[in-house]
């Protein structure tokens, strides 16, 4: 009985070793983590602003959290893991594609065009064209063909006007008659403007009242009529660069682009008629591009004027290729 006892008792202990930690109640400190009240708010209206836009690629700043070494009722694992924020930065990601353009433009506005490969950015442009009879044959079917396609590419809110001339310079649209290549008159918009030369090419001079240019709005009626008096205009006799030139350049408001093409020399003159031109156009802030024809006599004097005034200057060779020629 002694030793039966003995070994129970040894028994119990052993249990007693085995079982009593695991019943023994242990009060365990939780951790919580919180964000204070502002954050909490900052982080709803960042969330909310993310339903709308696609979010850019995510920034490396993690959500600030403030720990307190209290007992909470609720056990919150503290996952061992980062947890980023999305970036909100505007523009950063592929909502507005490349961005807001390249920059690049020369400060005019407007829309543009182009005529013998001279591209053009500008709000008033000007055709300054030779209409005279030496233009005829592939000249003539080369310029009405470029005069077409640039008039057909200005846009809406853009200014243009057209002025053709040989001996006499005249606005497109209007009836042009000679007499025996000393008097012409041009008639247009009812009223009548005449003309003198002493019977040369290059001499001629308005008599009178002087015909005053006036803008045209680029909308699609302007412009279909526009291409109709450049198909219909006949050739005249006579090849003078001032007139239709002076024309364009007293224009209320200035133009900012000069288109001048022209397949002839202004005769003996030419230079010193650049040289003046270019002058004046400089002084207005007016820029001349201008188109030597198929004739090699125009080119000294046309490089120079677009040299003076900034612009560019094309030559059309025979067969119609156009080259631009550098002006440095």
């Amino acid at each position: 009985m002694l030793i039966s006892l003995l070994v129970l008792a040894l028994m119990l202990l052993i249990l007693a070793f085995i079982f009593l930690p695991s019943l023994m109640k242990e009060d365990v400190t939780i951790v919580s983590y919180a964000a204070s009240q502002d954050q909490q708010e900052e982080i709803k209206q960042k969330t909310m602003s993310q339903v709308q836009r696609k979010p850019s690629s995510p920034s490396s700043s993690a959500a600030k959290v403030i720990a307190a070494n209290v007992v909470s009722p609720t056990a919150i694992p503290v996952p061992d893991l980062e947890v980023t924020e999305p970036s909100i930065d505007f523009g950063n990601g592929d909502d507005f594609g490349e961005g807001w353009g390249n920059g690049s433009g020369d400060g005019m506005g407007g829309g543009g065009t182009t005529f013998f490969r001279q591209q053009v950015s500008a709000q008033r442009i000007c055709y300054v064209i030779d209409y005279s009879a030496s233009m005829s044959g592939q000249r003539d079917k080369l310029m009405r063909q470029e005069l077409e396609k640039s008039v057909a590419q200005l846009s809406v809110g853009m200014q243009f006007q057209m002025i053709f001339f040989a001996g006499p310079a005249w606005v497109a649209g209007s009836e042009v008659k000679l007499n025996a290549k000393k008097t012409g008159v041009v008639k247009f918009d009812g009223d009548e403007y005449k003309w003198k030369s002493p019977g040369n090419a290059h001499v001629w001079d308005p008599v009178g009242k002087r015909l005053k240019p006036e803008w045209i709005s680029g909308g699609p009626s302007s412009r279909n009529k526009a291409l109709d008096h450049v198909r219909d205009t006949p050739l005249v006799w006579g090849t003078n660069w001032e007139n239709p030139l002076d024309m364009a350049l007293g224009m209320d408001p200035a133009p900012q682009i000069i288109f001048f093409m022209t397949d002839g020399s202004a005769g003996p003159d030419s230079m010193k008629t650049a040289k003046s031109i270019g002058a004046k156009a400089k002084s207005k802030g007016i820029i001349i591009n201008t188109v030597a024809m198929m004739d090699p006599k125009a080119e000294a004097g046309m490089k120079e004027m677009a040299k003076r005034t900034g612009g560019q200057f094309s030559i059309v060779r025979p067969g119609g290729k156009v080259d631009i020629i550098p002006l440095k």
